[in-house]
């Protein structure tokens, strides 16, 4: 069945809202165990969300524990309401996080880096189909920042639901994802 992005995102809030604490924890750990057996762990790179506790995010600290555990370069951004643009910060030991008036979690400030040199990106959304187009809050900040990757850049959803069959109104400039991971399954697109 196909929706539009507007329907989609009025569904997934409703049913993230409706998870509780532990439902939250046990599926963003069956995601990031599921995410052990993937092939990127040769990539330095990477970049994670903060999720938005309030929203019920999938909770990204065991990938955060992932990564730091297998030495990698963690990066993590701050949003400009503004410009929908969002830059990027290494996440060091000395990193202070603030949440901004949406509850997003951003770093203060540090060493910047430029979006070339991300080699994967764990993505946010609210909805996926089964051709790898994804529904985000709708502000536009993660396709702004997918396009300015390179064309390699590994693009993997979190999704604590499956996928939807197809999203109709999908837009030229919707970067689409080349996986999705949910806590039942790998999807690959």
């Amino acid at each position: 069945m196909s929706q539009n992005k507007k329907a989609l995102r009025t569904k997934y809030k409703t049913l993230r809202q409706n998870l509780t604490t532990e439902q939250v924890e046990e599926m963003s750990l069956a995601i990031a165990n599921k995410l052990i057996a993937f092939p990127i762990w040769d990539k330095t790179y990477f970049h994670v969300f903060l999720p938005i506790m309030e929203h019920n995010e999938v909770d990204t600290e065991l990938i955060l524990h992932l990564l730091s555990g297998k030495d990698k370069e963690i990066v993590i951004s701050k949003a400009d309401f503004e410009t929908r643009g969002m830059t990027h910060y290494l996440l060091t030991d000395n990193t202070q996080i603030k949440k901004n008036e949406y509850n997003i979690p951003e770093p203060l400030d540090g060493l910047e880096v430029p979006s070339s040199k991300i080699d994967v990106v764990f993505i946010p959304l609210l909805a996926f189909d089964q051709k790898g187009n994804r529904v985000g809050y709708g502000k536009g900040f993660y396709d702004k920042f997918l396009a300015e990757c390179k064309p390699e850049t590994i693009k993997i959803g979190l999704s604590f639901f499956a996928a939807e069959t197809v999203i109709e109104d999908v837009f030229e400039s919707d970067i689409a994802l080349d996986y999705c991971v949910t806590p039942e399954k790998v999807y690959e697109f």
